[in-house]
């Protein structure tokens, strides 16, 4: 059964900065991605219906197929009812369309397919904070289906353990050495090729993705997920990091999320609690203003290929957009626009050429290249400097 992961276009805005670059599906909360998640569920690869500058890149499908709302993530009665549904047919669960079986171009005339009922609770993500407010669930979720019927690496007798040992599972080529883990949280899984470096001390939920390394003497506190291809060292808690990004050094981050090749400096730290202790504010692209997240605990939002120096301070409920070089002493603004230079004296445009000479190079390092794809897709975001 082929598959359409559909964006609303108000909740796809509602995750910007991290969505200026990606579908809506293409986010990782838990180890998987959304898309990577359904395609568990369903054995078989999945298709976008995105925003225009987007859909070169991630191609959608335009025959008949089973068209999901993207903020929808999967779990086995879900996967049941969707597969049952046929053509003309749309998924309600509480009054909202999950699903229906159809063309994506149908999405407008979706209310007059037949309707089928949904009973069960859905999980799903509305908010750009929900990534790492519901990671932990997230984690737990991905671990049970992507280690069920197999077996883990064993484990090194260097390696200390709080809880049960049964919640840490190594893939292929996984290591871990003289680490402390503790599972009375939740599960601790290690991607192929990922390294747990010797001094590490973790607290699940954690996943550490294939290869990525958790450098010596980090800590990291649940549900935190580091994805594919990064460098973290010092303090995280509560994160999720997308793939290729690194924090190598020492310094803070917390209750935060970073899209994928950034870089934070040494010393980098974010605030993830105001002294006041009052709700954290952040700017919200879809209604151009701050809004109150409800949380007391919000650090740093950051788009792709944002970068910064060493001693970077970042304010509680910082939302940084896509390509910035943040650097100085102070505060940066809680929120600076996509494709901006500078720090707390002052922002001015990135060039463009500019971040293409230093993403070529960042590639390279990867053993990757850095395609006019994905120049055309930040040009196109840099249009509106958002």
């Amino acid at each position: 059964m082929s598959f359409v992961l559909n964006d609303n276009p108000e909740i796809w805005k509602g995750f910007l900065p991290l969505t200026f670059t990606r579908p809506l599906s293409e986010i990782r909360v838990g180890i998987l991605t959304i898309k990577e998640k359904w395609e568990k569920h369903l054995g078989t690869g999945g298709f976008y219906h995105t925003q225009d500058y987007l859909q070169q890149k991630y191609k959608n499908f335009n025959s008949e197929a089973l068209v999901i709302y993207s903020h929808i993530c999967p779990d086995k009665e879900l996967v049941t009812a969707l597969r049952a549904l046929k053509p003309g047919e749309a998924l309600y669960a509480k009054e909202e369309l999950i699903a229906f079986y159809g063309k994506a171009t149908d999405v407008k005339n979706s209310s007059t397919f037949n309707r089928v009922n949904h009973s069960k609770d859905i999980f799903s993500v509305r908010n750009v904070w929900d990534i790492f407010q519901k990671n932990a669930e997230a984690v737990k979720s991905d671990f049970i289906l992507l280690t069920e019927g197999k077996t883990s690496l064993p484990l090194s007798k260097s390696v200390t353990v709080i809880g049960d040992a049964s919640q840490i599972f190594l893939e292929k080529g996984a290591r871990m050495e003289a680490c402390i883990v503790n599972t009375t949280g939740g599960p601790v899984y290690l991607g192929e090729d990922a390294e747990m470096m010797e001094g590490a001390i973790v607290r699940g939920p954690f996943a550490l993705c294939e290869h990525s390394t958790l450098k010596m003497g980090a800590k990291v506190y649940g549900a935190t997920t580091i994805g594919p291809h990064c460098k973290v060292g010092g303090e995280v808690s509560n994160s999720v990091i997308f793939g290729y990004s690194n924090k190598a050094h020492d310094g803070f981050l917390g209750n935060s999320v970073l899209g994928e090749w950034c870089n934070l400096g040494a010393d980098t730290n974010n605030s993830n609690l105001k002294n006041n202790y009052s709700n954290v504010k952040l700017f919200n692209y879809l209604h151009n203003k701050q809004i109150d997240s409800g949380l007391q605990f919000c650090g740093l939002i950051m788009g792709d290929h944002s970068k910064s120096g060493i001693n970077t301070m970042f304010n509680t409920g910082t939302v940084v957009g896509v390509g910035c070089n943040i650097y100085g002493g102070g505060f940066p603004p809680t929120h600076v626009p996509n494709f901006s230079w500078g720090g707390s004296e002052g922002l001015e445009a990135y060039k463009l050429e500019k971040l293409f000479e230093t993403a070529e190079r960042v590639f390279e390092r990867r053993g990757m290249k850095f395609t006019d794809l994905e120049k055309d897709i930040l040009k196109a975001v840099s249009m509106e400097r958002g």
